[in-house]
């Protein structure tokens, strides 16, 4: 079994549990010396392959027509956890796709892309349960598509995956789980919070493996990674970032002061 093959066909799984249970058991049978990794080969989909598989729900619309409620309501608490449940479901399938998509890179590349794969799955079923005991499933609201749309926007660039998707979109959780703590908190759903704190933990250092690709790929290209970053931004159409920022998550996530500095400067 080849790790990048392997997770190709992971990605093509629509259903959640499936998905979280295979990824889970790939990341096992590397663990236990049970898989090769081919670094080189280009791997291409099948004419029928769909990527990424995913579930008839929940239905996608646009990110301004997705309905808030507030988590001072059941049916408010669990709309949340149902949104923070759609952006980890989304994150194993971004992991999986650096995973098979880019060949060329060093080994520890694809090792950390399964790593953070594994625990995106732990987080999801992590919410996923939390959302059945508020008498919901996954797919049962509304959801949007945002970070896919930026895998897709990157798929032609490994720097531009790591610049726009760990180290800008999911580093956004960096910022956004503390907030959302003291919302579930205030609710009186003190599991959500717990739940979150497992997710904050890791996010640091899944934003902490983009960002330390991010710069290899700029060392090898001879870029200045900070000067770099904008431009990017501008090119692939980055959501622009605005305060509050997380810095002393991001601060561990391996961002520099310059970073930071620009961050807090931003209008």
């Amino acid at each position: 079994m080849d790790l990048r093959c392997r997770a190709l066909d992971i990605l093509a799984i629509a259903a959640p549990d499936a998905k979280v249970a295979a990824t889970q058991a790939l990341a096992q049978a590397v663990a236990g010396g049970e898989a090769t990794l081919d670094e080189t080969t280009t791997l291409v989909p099948g004419p029928a392959v769909t990527l990424p598989g995913r579930p008839p729900l929940p239905r996608l619309v646009a990110a301004v027509k997705v309905t808030k409620r507030s988590p001072f309501t059941l049916e408010g608490r669990a709309a949340l956890v149902h949104a923070i449940a759609h952006i980890e479901f989304n994150a194993i399938n971004l992991a999986l796709d650096a995973l098979w998509r880019f060949p060329g890179m060093p080994r520890a590349f694809y090792l950390d892309w399964l790593k953070v794969a594994a625990e995106e799955a732990l987080h999801f079923d992590l919410l996923a349960g939390h959302l059945r005991t508020l008498g919901a499933n996954y797919g049962d609201f509304d959801a949007h598509d945002g970070l896919w749309t930026m895998a897709e926007r990157t798929a032609g660039d490994v720097l531009a995956r790591m610049a726009l998707v760990p180290r800008t979109l999911e580093a956004r959780g960096l910022d956004a789980t503390p907030p959302l703590q003291a919302k579930f908190a205030k609710a009186g759903d003190p599991r959500a919070v717990d739940i979150l704190a497992i997710i904050l933990r890791d996010e640091v250092g899944h934003v902490q493996i983009g960002n330390r690709w991010y710069r290899f790929l700029c060392t090898q290209r001879g870029l200045d990674p900070v000067a770099l970053y904008p431009d990017l931004v501008e090119r692939f159409q980055a959501p622009k970032l605005r305060a509050p920022f997380n810095l002393e998550a991001r601060r561990a996530a391996g961002f520099e002061d310059a970073e930071l500095a620009a961050l807090t400067l931003a209008p």
